[in-house]
């Protein structure tokens, strides 16, 4: 089952009000995943030079303020954190990946959710209302997001196993339906030197994405290459630093609808979760055609 939405503002003066219609959006969704719900926010920007984690801790009492001094001691940066419930946005001085390697090896209780200098991801199990209420996404300004309600079919109900899954810097990737070859080509991108943290088949997409873009592909490249490696049924939206891009696969059983107006473009997986975003009775409203890429960019 499960329910995607996106959503991407093309006029700046409604970066104010993201979270307010995102939380609508997610909500829409929940009798589609009523059992977690997971949010890729794109807000407030690391300063140049900075990047930011996303982090999440199983343990009500982590000690984030203890954390945060070991991994500016080790690493020799200023480390910055923020805390929303069992999760918490590190910003560090320099390339994100030092920080991940060191909490890799000193902090393996932790999970990494997301990465960059503008994603932020928070995801965990429950109603998506709940969800949007313990991480407060309605307060939250910004340019875009993408979001995802899970009904658990082929693994656990786990906050780990919840979408977006992030592979690479501001990319992330949530999915509706169920890919039958992933077995075989997680194998195949663990030789190319990938790794993996779940059993669900939406990580091996979305690393999947991470390797194509890392060999130099572009997004619409990338996702043009999934239509020939990825067997199954898909509906995919994949955020980026500077917008989002949707693709079906070949048969589009999975459902999905788009809208655009002047000042947003919309995704979801029913018409309901975008019957309440402002002037959507002008906007164009159409089922994404399959097997073709539709993406937005910031200007």
């Amino acid at each position: 089952m499960c329910g995607i939405v996106g959503l991407f503002f093309k006029n700046p003066s409604l970066h104010a009000d993201l979270g307010i219609h995102f939380r609508t959006m997610l909500i829409g969704m929940s009798e589609r995943g009523p059992d977690s719900a997971g949010i890729a926010v794109y807000h407030r920007p690391a300063a140049e030079g900075r990047s930011k984690l996303t982090l999440f801790s199983p343990a009500a009492d982590c000690p984030w303020r203890e954390i945060a001094a070991e991994l500016a001691a080790a690493l020799e940066v200023a480390v910055e954190f923020d805390v929303r419930a069992n999760h918490a946005v590190l910003t560090v001085d320099g390339d994100e990946s030092r920080a991940r390697a060191w909490l890799a090896g000193h902090r393996p209780e932790l999970r990494v959710m997301g990465y960059g200098r503008l994603m932020e991801v928070y995801k965990d199990k429950g109603l998506p209302a709940q969800v949007i209420a313990k991480f407060d996404i309605a307060a939250m300004e910004g340019s875009h997001a993408v979001g995802h309600t899970r009904m658990a079919t082929e693994s656990a109900v786990t906050t780990e196993h919840s979408h977006p899954f992030a592979a690479a810097p501001d990319m992330c990737l949530v999915h509706n339906g169920s890919l039958s070859n992933h077995n075989r080509l997680r194998q195949w991108l663990r030789r190319q030197g990938m790794s993996f943290e779940t059993d669900n088949d939406t990580e091996v997409a979305a690393r999947y994405f991470a390797y194509r873009l890392g060999q130099g592909a572009t997004v619409i490249q990338a996702l043009e290459a999934a239509l020939v490696d990825l067997d199954g049924f898909y509906t995919f939206t994949m955020g980026t630093r500077d917008g989002f891009a949707v693709l079906r696969d070949g048969i589009a059983c999975k459902p999905a609808v788009l809208a655009e107006t002047d000042d947003w473009v919309a995704m979801a997986s029913e018409f309901r979760s975008l019957a309440q975003l402002p002037g959507v009775e002008r906007a164009t409203i159409w089922e994404p055609r399959p097997s073709v890429v539709y993406t937005w960019t910031l200007q």
